[in-house]
């Protein structure tokens, strides 16, 4: 593959658009196989899930890069310094060669196709390491991929052929990760021994913060919903919330009661999904068990103790109350169907709470008041914000995706994908009626006329 991309280096408009169109074939044609081969590997995966927020996130970034791959070719003008004209300046967009894609799990074709259809736009080849957390989705991947494409344009690895250090030590032309902080850092050092440039989408603690002028009602239905979506197995899902403190008791009841309305109490309801191993499932149980025995408040909307919860691998929907920083779950991205809320005084401890840790990939206000937005967005830095929601801003095609410090580099979706995997290369077109040439030696009376004039424009 790494040959074929040096020797066939650029494919053009029409290969490319091929390229998207049996990409898309690949999704279109086994929907229905890609829906079972992810419940069967969570245990079980909502339909309705896996429909709207992979395959149809999948065919929406395919149909907008379709549509503005031509545009997104096209070398760009770059304005040329009045001292050089009338030469030109052109970026020209380049493929990099071949693009590595590190996925994960909890949401594995969207985010597996996503990045890819970034690097096909960009005219690169692909390889595709999917995560062991998911083999049936693997697997059909493989076979889906490799019916539709040569294994020179894209190639989806086995889940067993390199654990993900080991396959970010390959010379790849750029590599892309998505998952944890953890396994990111391994991945970028194993990447930097051949150079290779790496864009991480990685997760952390992504607050929600509740404003005085919010509506509590609104703000707990939109916040139940980020949070149990997937069962809260979502990076940008609100990991913990901030909420006036006259207000805690309150809120925490208008969520609790807005799960149990979103998902009931029966473990067995299919719109809600299982926790994708024992071993996570082990570790959300131990997250909530240190919580209470360090003295937090737990609310859950149903039974815990039915025996059904564990027998479906569904976690209980759970609140904390009284969280610490000595809690586990204040230490580490939780990952899961558990969410603490936390009281402030008023909105500048927010903010500080929020500025004392690492920056998150997402942000959540919720409020009416313009200047205590503005406040917040001003004095906070994180990878993405969604105002009076949660998990949005990803939606966005027109927008970049990514983080920022411990929650990544780098970002992608619609054009920002093909830029980031493409190279802009800066191309200067050079005039025969530029005087260039007073420049070279021998040195005289027409190098200062020339400084002189650059001095001027200068």
């Amino acid at each position: 593959m790494i040959v074929r991309s040096r020797s066939e280096p650029a494919p053009d408009l029409a290969e490319r658009l091929d390229r998207l169109a049996r990409l898309r074939s690949v999704v279109a044609d086994n929907e229905e196989r890609f829906r079972q081969a992810i419940t069967a590997d969570f245990g079980h995966r909502s339909a309705v899930e896996t429909t709207i927020a992979e395959i149809m996130l999948v065919f929406s970034e395919i149909r907008h890069a379709t549509k503005h791959l031509k545009t997104w070719m096209t070398p760009q003008r770059v304005a040329t310094a009045l001292q050089f004209l009338p030469a030109r300046n052109r970026l020209m967009p380049q493929p990099l060669g071949v693009v590595g894609i590190i996925a994960p799990w909890n949401y594995a074709l969207q985010l597996t196709l996503a990045p890819a259809i970034g690097a096909i736009a960009a005219g690169n080849r692909v390889i595709i390491k999917p995560s062991e957390l998911v083999p049936h989705f693997a697997a059909l991947l493989k076979e889906a991929v490799g019916e539709k494409f040569d294994a020179a344009e894209v190639l989806v690895t086995g889940v067993e052929d390199e654990i993900a250090t080991g396959f970010a030590s390959l010379p790849f032309d750029h590599l892309m990760f998505t998952g944890s902080a953890r396994v990111g850092r391994l991945v970028a050092e194993a990447a930097g021994r051949n150079l290779t440039p790496v864009t991480l989408e990685l997760g952390g603690k992504s607050p929600a913060i509740i404003d005085a002028s919010a509506d509590l009602d609104e703000a707990a239905e939109r916040i139940a919903y980020g949070k149990l979506l997937n069962a809260g197995q979502t990076c940008i899902a609100p990991d913990y919330v901030l909420v006036p403190e006259r207000s805690l008791q309150a809120f925490a009841e208008k969520v609790r009661a807005q799960m149990r309305r979103m998902f009931g109490t029966d473990p067995s309801n299919e719109d809600y999904t299982s926790i994708v191993s024992d071993r996570h499932y082990a570790r959300l149980e131990g997250l909530v068990a240190d919580a209470a025995q360090r003295g937090a408040k737990i609310l859950q909307p149903a039974k815990p103790d039915d025996p059904n919860w564990k027998a479906h691998r569904k976690f209980p929907p759970t609140l904390i109350l009284g969280a610490t920083e000595a809690m586990a779950v204040m230490q580490e991205e939780i990952f899961g169907p558990v969410l603490p809320v936390l009281g402030t005084r008023d909105a500048a401890e927010a903010i500080a709470f929020v500025n004392a840790r690492d920056r998150p990939l997402a942000l959540y206000w919720f409020g009416k008041e313009r200047s205590a937005r503005d406040e917040v967005l001003a004095r906070t830095v994180s990878g993405g914000v969604t105002i009076n929601d949660c998990l949005f801003h990803f939606t966005q095609i027109n927008q970049p995706m990514g983080g920022v410090g411990a929650s990544g580099s780098g970002v992608y979706h619609g054009e920002w994908g093909f830029r980031t995997f493409s190279k802009l290369k800066p191309v200067f077109y050079r005039s025969k009626f530029n005087r260039l040439a007073d420049l070279y030696p021998p040195y005289g009376g027409k190098i200062a006329r020339l400084e002189k004039l650059m001095r001027l424009m200068s």
